[in-house]
């Protein structure tokens, strides 16, 4: 059953680079997507509603978000949760047909660097992870960290919301995404186990808020930045947040042995950096840069 979560995982993922695609066809760049601050306010986002293209992105992410949960289903959450990678490949290829540019090395190294890193990360943890019912302090633990997360993104939002970029969204998005993946996989978990109860409630609640926040970060992402820096930040963001979790409070990697954390945290770090560069040396973020300056 574990096997099967993979090749689950891929077909979302698939599903996720498209229907990111599409989105950001529909958000376009807004009022202030320069690298130095988005915004969409509710006008913005009534007009979005009635763009087809936003519609059809937001509709196959739907179907992503449902195959992902079958996923988490079948195989615990360090396992399924990198697969997202794949569609950092499919975005970059999509984008550069559909943009008409090309990646240069500095680019590819970056996706190479992503690529390398999730793919390390998943072989070992498709061979260590287990799977145990999830206790209730495990919940409430997961629950603290959320609001904790939610209230340190909202304070570094507000203080510095004039110069935010589509790094700091994508940093957001990717933080809170992590939140309700593992969120899912605990409601996932109990009602498998039969402890549907007034904290998995909640839990799922909380699970929706974060969604909804996280959601809006990748939109503003989208007016400030091109889609395969948006999808290199969520499936390199998002997994780590979720496996950290998966692997601190749920104890998926209490039977890994002490070299493979090591490789975790190796190859982990190997990712980041992916992004950082892909976030610096991305054609599109260049020319956005100075695109201001050329104009003046």
């Amino acid at each position: 059953m574990q096997a099967l979560g993979i090749p689950v995982a891929i077909v979302g993922a698939v599903f996720l680079s498209v229907g990111t695609q599409f989105q950001h066809r529909g958000v376009g760049h807004f009022e202030g997507g320069d690298q130095r601050g988005a915004h969409l306010g509710g006008s913005a986002m009534l007009r979005l509603v009635r763009n087809p293209a936003w519609v059809v992105g937001t509709l196959l992410l739907g179907l992503a978000i449902v195959m992902q949960l079958g996923a988490l289903a079948l195989a615990p959450l360090i396992v399924v949760q990198p697969l997202g990678a794949v569609a950092l490949v499919v975005t970059a290829i999509l984008n550069a047909r559909l943009a008409g540019i090309r990646l240069d090395h500095r680019t590819i190294r970056a996706i190479a660097l992503c690529l390398t890193g999730i793919g390390i990360f998943v072989t070992v943890a498709a061979i260590f992870a287990v799977e145990r019912p999830i206790r209730d302090q495990q919940l409430l633990t997961v629950l603290a960290l959320l609001v904790v997360a939610l209230a340190g993104l909202g304070a570094a939002w507000w203080w510095f919301r004039h110069r935010a970029n589509a790094f700091f969204y994508i940093l957001a998005a990717g933080v809170l995404y992590g939140f309700v993946v593992t969120l899912s996989k605990i409601v996932i978990n109990r009602i498998i186990s039969s402890q549907f109860d007034w904290l998995t409630i909640v839990c799922a609640v909380a699970l929706v808020i974060a969604m909804l926040v996280g959601s809006y970060a990748v939109q503003l992402a989208h007016a400030s930045g091109p889609p395969d820096l948006v999808i290199a930040g969520l499936t390199v963001i998002d997994p780590l947040v979720a496996v950290l979790i998966g692997v601190t409070v749920l104890g998926e990697a209490s039977a890994t042995p002490p070299w493979a954390v090591i490789v975790f945290a190796a190859a982990g770090a190997i990712a980041v950096t992916g992004v950082l560069q892909l976030a610096r040396h991305h054609p599109q973020i260049r020319t956005l840069s100075t695109a201001p300056e050329e104009d003046q």
